[in-house]
């Protein structure tokens, strides 16, 4: 029987190692380009250094006839003012729906031709020229499901030195997207195989998460039997007669062995944490209802709340020396706020009463209030203000895949006795929040702690994260080639064989 047992996981191994090696060795070798170089994406600040400061004398629409334009019967889940081609624009969301509306003319902007896109791109990089390419609804650097709302996407190719590639929304005219030329070319070896991407846009697009899944599941499976067999084959007490303790005298095989012994377990956590970062099956998703945002703010965004004007909001920020390129609608227990946003990403938040006072941060008390009507009152069993980044809470680069999400200090930290265990971040500076409930604290540990090893005291320190994960990734590189090499061979004797 055990016998047996050994040849099927030996040959289960061996098959499912020639099928899937490759995939291996492509996500060994991508991981590492994704260290430097991520997908491309448009990150707050970066959106907002392209913005031009907001003219109080061109914001002639109010938000009641913004409203009116929208001829949507409910209230709209948030609201922006921005600049599109240097003209105020207010942006209106409601749930993935976004309308936008001319904040001069008070017209709704139904689609965007060519003609605004091409503007809308020069004016957010003015110091290049550009030319327009087309109009398309998704392409290899704009498979992210954040860009729905803005589909199809104008293309515009701007001459800057970089030679970016700006993508424009249909819905909103807003630059919704940048890629230069360094991003789309590293991004072939990166991102665009790491996430299996070719699988996406095709005939195979409906089917492209379960290829991941799948694939992941099936390299989790070859690496952990590749564990068993290895450490089977391993003689722990005594050698083999030809004095070693592998059973391979030399060659490629030898060399498998003691790199998968040496890396093996590496290379699992790392392929199984991959399939984690898909949430299969929806394991970590919560089964409590979706909390009240209404609640949170303790009403639905109307101009009731909002009667200072926006031409005296933006020169109430100017007055104080805050230079705005943004502005949203806020409302928190009940009261009207407008939170202004400069080019570096800061922001200043201004009551939206007559009196428009201007200030940094809300409250503690505030938040917390908003935060227990949110909860229906459950129960905060711990309150912590976060002065320091910590393993739940904590902020990467850029280009990571979560660098674009602000992650400021300090943040009131809410722990809650609700069913789900629910811990909510709250922002003082914009009076947002952040949403980690049990199975996303889990799913913190199975997927970004093992697959990317974001660890403070390795963050904090490198470039020892840096080795440490070139040297991982170099091991599970090798593994991988040599059982490409095992395997191909493999199948060519048997090929050969009569």
């Amino acid at each position: 029987m055990l016998t047996r047992f050994k040849r099927y996981l030996y040959l289960s191994h061996r098959w499912l190692g020639i099928v899937l090696c490759l995939f291996m060795a492509m996500w060994f070798v991508s991981g590492v380009v994704m260290m430097y170089i991520g997908y491309p994406k448009l990150t707050p600040q970066e959106r907002l250094s392209g913005l031009p400061g907001l003219a109080e004398e061109r914001c002639r629409i109010s938000l009641a006839q913004a409203l009116a334009a929208t001829d949507q019967p409910k209230s709209p889940d948030s609201v922006r003012l921005t600049s599109v081609a240097g003209v105020p624009r207010y942006v209106f969301a409601y749930g993935k729906k976004q309308i936008a509306v001319d904040a001069e003319t008070g017209n709704r902007i139904d689609q965007v031709t060519p003609a605004q896109a091409l503007a809308s791109a020069g004016n957010f990089l003015a110091t290049a020229s550009g030319h327009y390419l087309d109009s398309i609804n998704e392409d290899a650097w704009t498979h992210s499901k954040a860009l729905d709302e803005h589909r199809p996407l104008h293309r515009v190719q701007m001459d800057d030195e970089q030679a970016t590639l700006l993508y424009i929304s249909n819905t909103t005219g807003e630059v919704v997207r940048d890629a230069n030329q360094n991003e789309r070319i590293w991004n072939w070896l990166g991102a665009w195989i790491h996430w299996l991407y070719p699988f996406r846009g095709g005939a195979l697009d409906n089917y492209a998460a379960d290829i991941i899944i799948y694939t992941a599941l099936a390299g989790s499976i070859l690496s952990l039997f590749g564990i068993a067999v290895g450490l089977l084959r391993w003689r722990f007490k005594g050698r083999y007669k030809h004095g070693t303790k592998t059973p391979y005298r030399n060659g490629w095989m030898r060399w498998h062995h003691l790199l998968g012994l040496g890396f093996g377990v590496i290379a699992f956590t790392w392929i199984l944490s991959g399939l984690f970062s898909m949430n299969p099956w929806k394991i970590f998703d919560s089964t409590a209802a979706k909390p009240s945002m209404q609640a949170y703010m303790g009403g639905e965004i109307s101009p009731q709340y909002f009667p200072l004007s926006v031409p005296e909001a933006l020169a109430r920020f100017q007055e104080t020396g805050f230079q705005v390129r943004e502005i949203e609608w806020r409302l928190l227990n009940g009261h009207g706020y407008y939170i202004g946003f400069d080019a570096l990403g800061r922001s200043r938040i201004q009551t939206a009463q007559a009196n428009g006072l201007v200030f940094e941060k809300f409250g503690w008390p505030e938040l917390q209030n908003a935060a227990e009507r949110l909860m229906d009152q459950s129960k905060i069993t711990q309150q912590s203000v976060l002065n320091e980044y910590d393993f739940y809470y904590y902020s990467r680069a850029a280009h990571t895949m979560t660098g674009h999400i602000e992650k400021r200090l300090p943040i009131l930290r809410l722990e809650f006795a609700d069913s789900d265990s629910t811990w909510l971040h709250l922002d003082p500076y914009t009076g947002n929040f952040s949403k980690l409930d049990a199975g996303r604290r889990v799913s913190r540990w199975l997927f970004a702690f093992l697959h990317s090893w974001d660890w403070l005291p390795l963050l904090n320190n490198r470039p020892i994260w840096d080795i440490l994960l070139i040297v991982f990734s170099t091991g599970g590189l090798l593994i991988s080639a040599s059982g490409i090499i095992i395997g191909w061979q493999r199948v060519k004797r048997k090929l050969s064989t009569p």
